[in-house]
């Protein structure tokens, strides 16, 4: 069992605050671990100020290894992190359902009318240029595994699903192949969808078992 000297940044999605990461979060906490959550403006906030806040709360964390998990748009943001200069005690990465290679339903959501009010000053994130810069810094840097869903539930982030059709599989948001990354050090693939994912028992156990051995469980 992890010592309580690791500590666990938990990291939210768009339009979610630290409260979607709870369940997790208890999961976490009986596997041994410390989580710590951080609420970040996903909607109001640019890129830069989403990084500048996992910085500033994992400066504040006492712990010999600070790890990161990152739900959809909070992946994102601490690939982000990650890519400047980060915190020599980070330890290892989880991505949950995030789409680090892009996104098709959020890119089409750019071009839809009112795009702000949903993607608000996040938007630049979800650029392919973007992506592309963060996949050529981090390779062989860090320890990251990724967790995609393959079951499109209904739900209120399944939204994108009205405005553009997202190829299978998928979770309802993002697309497997979106959580693809190269240099990854696990990818699995479980049948939970995009904010199901954050209630799953199954997602929690294999995301402690990445944080404890640098691979998911067969």
């Amino acid at each position: 069992m992890a010592t309580r000297a690791e500590a666990v940044l938990l990291l939210h999605g768009l339009w979610m605050n630290s409260l979607a990461m709870l369940y997790l979060a208890r999961k976490l906490d009986r596997a041994g671990f410390r989580p710590v959550s951080l609420a970040y403006r996903s909607v109001r906030g640019t890129p830069d100020e989403h990084v500048a806040a996992v910085a500033r709360r994992i400066a504040s964390i006492s712990a010999d290894i600070v790890h990161l998990v990152g739900h959809s748009l909070g992946g994102v943001v601490a690939l982000g992190y990650l890519a400047g200069e980060p915190d020599k005690r980070i330890g290892r990465v989880v991505l949950l359902g995030a789409p680090v290679a892009g996104s098709r339903a959020a890119q089409a959501l750019g071009r839809w009318h009112g795009a702000g009010l949903f993607l608000g000053r996040s938007i630049a994130i979800w650029q392919a240029d973007f992506h592309q810069r963060r996949r050529r810094q981090l390779e062989g840097r860090f320890c990251v595994g990724a967790i995609a869903g393959s079951r499109p539930l209904p739900s209120p982030l399944g939204l994108a699903r009205f405005i553009v059709r997202i190829p299978p599989p998928n979770d309802g948001v993002v697309t497997v192949d979106e959580t693809r990354l190269p240099g990854l050090s696990g990818h699995i693939v479980l049948p939970v969808s995009h904010s199901g994912m954050l209630i799953s028992s199954r997602v929690a156990q294999q995301v402690a078992a990445f944080l404890r051995r640098g691979h998911f469980e067969p």
